[in-house]
C-alpha cells in the first residue's frame, strides 16, 4: 500500500536538504580558516592587490553600494515592507518573519564573529580570537538574508508570478554579489569572510522561508 506525502512536507524536507547542504558549506568555509588552508591563500591573493583610491563621486558610489550591507539600511526596508504588508493584509506574519530573520542575523552570525574574533584584512595580519569581528562577513549574510526576505515577502503577498519571482530571486543575487564585490575593492573584508557570510545567510533565509511555507496562513497567496 503506497503512503501520500504531504506536498508541503516534501517542500519542507527539500528545503531542510538545501538549508543544510548551505550551512555544510559554511563550516567547510570555517574549517579552512581555523586550519589555514587553501581558502587562506585566497584570502592573500586579494589582500596583495593593489586596492583602487576612490574619492569623490566614485567613493561616494562605492559607500552607498557597501551601505546596501548594512543592517540599518535593509532592516529599515524590511521595517517598511513588512509593517505595509501586516496593515494591508491584517496579518501579523510579515512583522513575525522580519524579526525572526533580523534575531536570526544577529545572533547566529554575531555568535560565530565573537568566538572566532578574526582581524579585518586592513589591519595587515590575520589572526583568529584576537578580538576582530571579520568572519563571517555580516554585510554579505545580511544582504542575502535581509533583503532575501524583503522580497519573499512580496512574492508571497503580491500579485507576482514565477518568472517575476525569480527576478526577484537574481536581483537579491547581484545585490549580494555587489556588496561583496564592493568589500573587496575596499579591502574590508577577506575573500572567505565574504564567502562564508553567503552561505550563512542563504542557510538562514532557506530555512526560515521553508518554516514560513509549512505553516501557511490564509493570507498568503502564493
Amino acid at each position: 500500500m503506497s503512503t501520500i506525502v504531504d506536498p508541503r512536507q516534501r517542500q519542507m524536507r527539500r528545503a531542510l536538504k538545501w538549508s543544510a547542504s548551505l550551512f555544510a558549506g559554511y563550516l567547510f568555509v570555517t574549517y579552512q580558516v581555523l586550519t589555514n588552508g587553501f581558502l587562506i591563500e585566497i584570502d592573500r591573493t586579494f589582500n596583495d592587490v593593489d586596492h583602487p583610491k576612490f574619492q569623490g563621486l566614485s567613493n561616494f558610489v562605492i559607500r552607498r553600494l557597501d551601505d546596501l550591507g548594512l543592517r540599518g539600511v535593509s532592516g529599515v526596508a524590511l521595517l517598511i515592507v513588512a509593517v505595509y504588508i501586516s496593515r494591508r493584509f491584517k496579518t501579523w506574519r510579515p512583522i513575525n518573519l522580519g524579526v525572526l530573520s533580523f534575531l536570526a542575523l544577529n545572533v547566529v552570525v554575531g555568535a560565530f564573529k565573537y568566538g572566532l574574533g578574526r582581524t579585518k584584512p586592513k589591519e595587515g595580519f590575520d589572526l583568529l580570537h584576537a578580538g576582530g569581528m571579520s568572519y563571517p562577513s555580516g554585510h554579505a549574510s545580511n544582504a542575502i538574508l535581509i533583503w532575501g526576505m524583503v522580497a519573499y515577502l512580496i512574492y508571497r503577498y503580491a500579485h507576482v508570478n514565477r518568472y517575476q519571482g525569480r527576478l526577484a530571486s537574481a536581483g537579491v543575487g547581484l545585490l549580494a554579489l555587489t556588496v561583496c564585490v564592493v568589500s573587496l575593492l575596499r579591502n574590508t573584508h577577506w575573500f572567505s569572510d565574504l564567502f562564508g557570510g553567503l552561505l550563512l545567510g542563504g542557510s538562514l533565509l532557506v530555512l526560515i522561508i521553508a518554516i514560513d511555507r509549512y505553516f501557511p496562513s490564509d493570507s498568503q497567496l502564493h
